[in-house]
Order: C-alpha cells, then sequence, then structure tokens
C-alpha cells in the first residue's frame, strides 16, 4: 500500500465507532546502516478527528512561532493521537481498523517514542 493512498482514510475502534481519519504517520529508523542510513520502520498512525491536512511538523512541543500557524495547526489538530502498528487490526481500501484495547498516544511522540 502506499501511504498517500492511506491518508485521510477513516478510523475506526473496534466495536465500528469512528475516531476519525488518518492524518499522518510515524516512522522510525533502526536496524544496521545500510548505505547511508538504518531501514525505515512504521511505528504508527497519527488520527485526527478533525482534519487531514499535515501538521507541518507543529504537533512538536518545541514549534511555536509563526505564532498564528502555530496556533492554528494546534487547533486544527486538536485531540489528534498516535496509534502504534501493533494496536491496528485492519487496513483496508476503505477504512483502518483498530484492536480491542488500543492506546492512544501523544501525536508530539519525540524521537525514541516517548512522550
Amino acid at each position: 500500500m502506499i501511504l498517500g493512498d492511506l491518508l485521510g482514510t477513516p478510523v475506526h475502534d473496534a466495536d465500528g465507532g469512528r475516531l476519525g481519519r488518518v492524518a499522518d504517520a510515524r516512522f522510525v529508523l533502526d536496524g544496521p546502516p545500510h548505505q547511508l542510513m538504518a531501514e525505515p520502520r512504521l511505528l504508527g498512525l497519527v488520527v485526527s478527528p478533525h482534519s487531514v491536512s499535515s501538521f507541518l511538523g507543529y504537533e512538536r512541543t518545541g514549534l511555536i512561532q509563526p505564532w498564528p500557524l502555530a496556533n492554528l495547526l494546534r487547533w486544527r489538530h486538536r485531540d489528534s493521537f498516535l496509534v502504534m502498528w501493533e494496536d491496528i487490526d485492519m487496513v483496508g481500501a476503505r477504512s483502518v481498523r483498530l484492536r480491542p484495547g488500543f492506546t492512544r498516544y501523544n501525536a508530539a511522540l519525540d524521537d525514541r517514542g516517548q512522550e
């Protein structure tokens, strides 16, 4: 599957309740280095209940300038969360379904996967 095809896809919990849409993906670089860098691995998907537009990096807690843009994007992406790949039950052409008991993580995880 191409990531661009997944962006904007509705996300549902195990009971079929709508949680939002896929707004972004989080990758980590791990494993042994190959040529220039380590292999990327999909950590999880960012789900936004209000907007599927890009975060432009403003979900990171340190970015506050220019303040009008930072505030607008934070407001549009309020209540967004990261769901780890292990908590995704099914990725289909028209929806993503999460496993029962999935965990919502802050979308502003640092590069070690921590809040």
